[in-house]
């Protein structure tokens, strides 16, 4: 890949508060119902899409990829790590429902240390005991 000719385009969708001056209403709806994806699911997601614009050779690594979306190389590297989650658990995060203002019980913290343990096994565990302390199963 030549790097001269080369061009790599994130985006991003910014959102202004509402009741900002100059802002138009939003006139798209929400993936699913109304309400926000909680965030973990959201920087699940976009790790999911990091990868696979390295796996394409439109990023050469993390640190290519920090650069081209304005992140220090530390938060990619802590996004990336939820790549690492059992897929049956991502999966899982990808299919949480839309929240309507609340605060999602789940956080992104709290996945990334499941995803630092090494075994599938041990994450899967993890997993079903956080579930259960916020009564999701």
């Amino acid at each position: 890949m030549n790097e001269e000719n080369s061009a790599v385009e994130i985006r991003f969708r910014l959102h202004a508060p509402a009741g900002v001056a100059g802002t138009e209403a939003r006139t798209e709806a929400p993936p699913s119902g109304s309400g926000s994806l909680p965030r973990v699911a959201q920087v699940l997601a976009l790790a999911i899409h990091f990868q696979a614009m390295i796996q394409r050779g439109e990023a050469r690594d993390y640190a290519n990829l920090a650069r081209l979306g304005c992140l220090t190389r530390e938060r990619m590297s802590q996004i990336m790590e939820l790549v690492w989650l059992a897929p049956d658990i991502q999966q899982k995060i990808l299919e949480f429902r839309t929240t309507n203002g609340t605060r999602f019980p789940i956080t992104e913290v709290a996945v990334r240390k499941i995803a630092g343990a090494l075994s599938w096994k041990d994450q899967r565990e993890a997993w079903r005991e956080l579930q259960d302390r916020h009564h999701l199963i």
